[in-house]
């Protein structure tokens, strides 16, 4: 059986995990935010999306 979670999900409670753990503050993951907000809307939104389905790709190669 696979189980699979979004991406958007992990990296959510990634930062969740670091706010509740004092790693980052919250004006830095704010800025991490509204960064990866912004990007999304340029033309290398494709390309790092091509590269997050690549590198997800070869990480679910290794686990079969």
């Amino acid at each position: 059986m696979v189980i699979t979670i979004p991406l958007v999900l992990l990296l959510g409670i990634g930062a969740l995990l670091l706010l509740r753990f004092k790693a980052v503050g919250f004006g830095a993951a704010l800025a991490v935010a509204l960064f990866g907000f912004y990007l999304a809307g340029t033309g290398a939104a494709d390309t790092v999306n091509q590269l997050v389905t690549a590198i997800t790709g070869a990480l679910a190669g290794i686990g079969r």
